[in-house]
């Protein structure tokens, strides 16, 4: 069986400050001035060449991709992962043909269906109802296989109420849930999922997960799914890529993948600092709240990254508000350096229900002699339960739990398990039943 996905050699150049030429004439005098040969025409089909590592170390220049090479079987769904920047995006968008290789060859057999941000194949001044027709017409579906999925894209998306509304009037939660529902459900052979699933709330990314799922299971489809939710990627993907600096430094399964990833990532315990600061643009978040400062610091207030099992660690989130709203959660997830989940927690109960515009803090903090002795990766998000997100889930910090105060320190080899709580025992000595003699 020949793959669906085969990838030769893909490189993808940028420069820095430049949006591309405008016109056949601009770009003759832009290859003249670069002292370059002319493009290839049309018609020869082939990508201009990279003659050497010079260009990238070029002033203004980068590689988004070099030499990434691989090939997928139909029916698999393989999870990318990387930091941002990464090159991720640029892969998909490559395999989306939205933008072109500087070298290299991309072969896809069959439909492909990408789904890279919100609003993405939607025509802003149609409803929901002729953006699906539009997108399926796009696919070369006709006009009758569209109508066949059509109440089942509708029931789905959870949009009913507004299929006859312009979807410039949609939030961009109903964006994601309709653009979702579309690209899942007529049927391409290729399916690709960029970040965009953090927009929706909890339980559509649920549900989207799982029709994910399906789609690769029962009906044979490919899926190239890109997350930073590692839980997500390690239930749901065959395989895993690790794509860091444009290549693909690892392919495998998706544990092996992850503890790699995380590993190289984010610092890990004893040599981290136990703290990290966003300052301006680079801030995550949104126009109403963006990610200042996350630090880890033990009952004294001294951010450590090293911490004795029994000492609580306080989980500190300083933030921004922009502008009033209410019903905004912080959440964390703290998974194992190898990408088991450790447990979950929100400050869902703590938080005031409205906020105006200034700068908060939010404290959890994590009992002592409850971890085990091993190294773990702290995630942080923030939205509107069931609304929308303004911070998507993130790896932010890594530390490490000593065997110190837990009773897992009087036993040489690796104590099984995420938690080692200090359970309370009594031992006791049992009387003996009295016998009664039978008569």
């Amino acid at each position: 069986m020949k793959p669906v996905v085969e990838i030769e050699n893909l490189s993808k150049l940028y420069r820095l400050g430049s949006i591309g030429a405008t016109s056949l004439r601009e770009s003759l005098e832009n290859f003249v001035r670069r002292g370059q040969p002319a493009p290839p025409t049309p018609s020869s089909g082939k990508m201009p060449p990279i003659a050497s590592d010079r260009a990238g170390s070029e002033p203004n220049t980068f590689w988004a991709l070099r030499e990434v090479s691989f090939s997928v079987q139909p029916g698999a769904i393989v999870g990318v992962v990387g930091r941002n920047g990464a090159g991720k995006s640029t892969l998909l968008k490559i395999l989306s043909r939205i933008t072109e290789p500087t070298s290299g060859r991309a072969v896809l057999r069959g439909r492909v269906v990408s789904l890279l941000e919100v609003g993405t194949g939607f025509h802003q001044e149609l409803s929901g109802r002729e953006n699906i027709f539009l997108n399926g017409a796009i696919l070369g579906m006709r006009r009758a296989e569209i109508a066949a999925k059509f109440d089942e894209i509708v029931e789905f998306s959870e949009v009913g109420g507004f299929i006859d509304t312009p979807v410039k009037r949609y939030s961009s939660g109903m964006f994601v849930r309709l653009a979702f529902a579309v690209a899942a459900h007529l049927e391409p052979e290729v399916l690709l999922i960029d970040e965009v699933l953090a927009v929706g709330d909890a339980g559509f990314q649920k549900k989207c997960l799982g029709k994910m799922g399906e789609v690769a299971a029962k009906q044979g489809r490919t899926v190239f799914f890109v997350s930073h939710n590692m839980g997500a990627v390690r239930s749901l993907c065959d395989e895993a890529i690790h794509i860091d600096g444009g290549r693909l430094i690892g392919r495998g399964q998706p544990d092996e993948i992850i503890r790699d990833y995380l590993a190289k990532t984010v610092p890990s315990g004893d040599s981290g600092s136990g703290e990290v600061v966003w300052r301006g643009n680079d801030a995550p978040g949104n126009d109403e709240v963006t990610l200042e400062r996350v630090r880890l610091a033990d009952s004294t207030g001294e951010t450590l990254a090293l911490f004795e099992a029994d000492r609580p660690i306080s989980v500190e989130i300083s933030y921004r508000v922009k502008r009033r709203i209410a019903g905004v959660r912080f959440h964390l997830y703290l998974h194992t350096q190898e990408g088991e989940l450790a447990f979950a927690a929100t400050d869902h109960l703590f938080q005031p229900e409205a906020q105006t515009p200034g700068l908060y803090t939010t404290t959890g903090v994590i009992p002592g002699r409850l971890l085990n002795r091993r190294s773990y990766v702290l995630s942080v998000g923030c939205g509107i339960p069931g609304e929308r997100w303004m911070v998507s889930d993130r790896e932010v910090l890594a530390f490490t739990v000593s065997g110190a105060g837990n009773q897992s320190s009087h036993f040489p080899e690796t104590w099984p398990g995420v938690v080692c709580p200090a359970m309370k025992w009594t031992v006791a000595e049992r009387q003996p039943t009295p016998s009664f003699a039978t008569v």
